[in-house]
């Protein structure tokens, strides 16, 4: 019935009523915390583009995922900056790559962490793409030449990305990490790895794809803490297309029909329409990543003290939640489950 026998402030009232009729709940264990693991002893180094967000050698990253996992975050996602860089990812994918070695130690220390670890390759190559890299003109299936120059027309080659995707994965899985996440936007990758985790005995491992990953701006921040910057090009000819929402699904239905056990939308808060339709059509876990640039600004905004921080941070969570994301992963993570606490 209308006003005035309809009084929906009834129950905004006070605290109380308005928690007991609350619709999206917010918990940390829906929460991860991405991580960025360097080579060292005792580094931890800021940021300058994210605020409290730092790179931090293995033994660092290891007291840090403690911590989080003290507070009631139940997932980390590991990123990794190799000593070295070369043309086919070697560190990504090598026993000893720094990923591993966290993985290794993290376990040791918390075992009921959990650890995901991000199948890319864009941090170890060279060239900072995503995959491997042809000059054009060279025959397909050729092994990688030279990194081609501002001047040279270049290729992303699909299928030879695929091996070492697949060959970081087990890797990663032999080390520790409990859930591969792979991010590149390669065709294929999500049925390559599966192919090779079973093939290695890791039939459990589960996969979590960000299987709806766009070229956004909002990455900017993570370029510089990850060191992942393309040294040429950009990353439109792999990523998706901003505009783009019933090809963001088609990529979702194709990478669950590979085997994916879990989905992502990457970015969050510019993509909430996707993550809503995603939910409303795919009846698996649906993670969604609050990325650098969506901190940084908040970050920014705060410190000039044109928003309330805790309450902005909360609220976009909240929001992310809202349409439809299951787990969430954010470099507000801790500060959020304090909060929640």
């Amino acid at each position: 019935m209308a006003f005035p026998i309809t009084r929906l402030r009834r129950l905004r009232r006070n605290e109380p009523l308005r928690s007991l009729v609350r619709e999206t709940r917010l918990t940390a264990e829906a929460l991860v915390y991405p991580m960025f693991v360097c080579p060292g002893e005792g580094v931890r180094k800021e940021v300058r583009s994210m605020p409290g967000v730092f790179n931090l050698s293995v033994d660092q990253a290891v007291v840090e995922a403690a911590e989080t996992h003290a507070l009631g975050v139940p997932a980390v996602m590991l990123f990794g900056l190799p000593e070295k860089k070369d043309e086919v990812a070697s560190g990504a994918w090598a026993d000893d790559g720094i990923v591993q070695q966290a993985a290794r130690a993290m376990k040791r220390q918390a075992p009921d962490l959990l650890i995901m670890g991000d199948v890319c390759l864009c941090e170890y190559m060279s060239h900072g793409h995503c995959g491997v890299v042809r000059a054009t003109p060279q025959s397909l299936g050729a092994a990688v030449a030279s990194p081609p120059t501002a001047d040279t027309e270049y290729e992303i080659l699909n299928d030879a990305t695929l091996e070492l995707l697949a060959r970081t994965s087990v890797s990663l899985v032999r080390a520790g990490v409990d859930i591969v996440a792979p991010s590149d936007m390669m065709d294929g990758r999500v049925g390559a790895i599966r192919k090779a985790l079973d093939a290695a005995g890791f039939l459990n491992a589960p996969i979590l794809s960000y299987a709806a990953k766009f070229a956004s701006g909002f990455y900017g921040p993570f370029r510089e803490a990850a060191d992942s910057a393309p040294q040429f090009g950009d990353r439109r000819s792999y990523q998706m297309d901003p505009a783009n929402l019933r090809e963001a699904l088609r990529e979702i239905e194709l990478d669950i029909e590979e085997g994916a056990d879990m989905i992502m939308v990457k970015p969050a808060l510019p993509y909430l329409d996707v993550i809503a339709a995603a939910r409303a059509r795919f009846d698996v876990p649906l993670a969604a990543y609050q990325v650098s640039g969506e901190y940084a600004m908040i970050e920014a905004a705060a410190r000039n003290h044109w928003i309330d921080r805790d309450r902005v941070m909360m609220e976009s969570l909240l929001s992310i939640r809202r349409a439809g994301a299951s787990i969430i992963l954010t470099y507000y993570a801790k500060d959020a489950a304090r909060l929640l606490a």
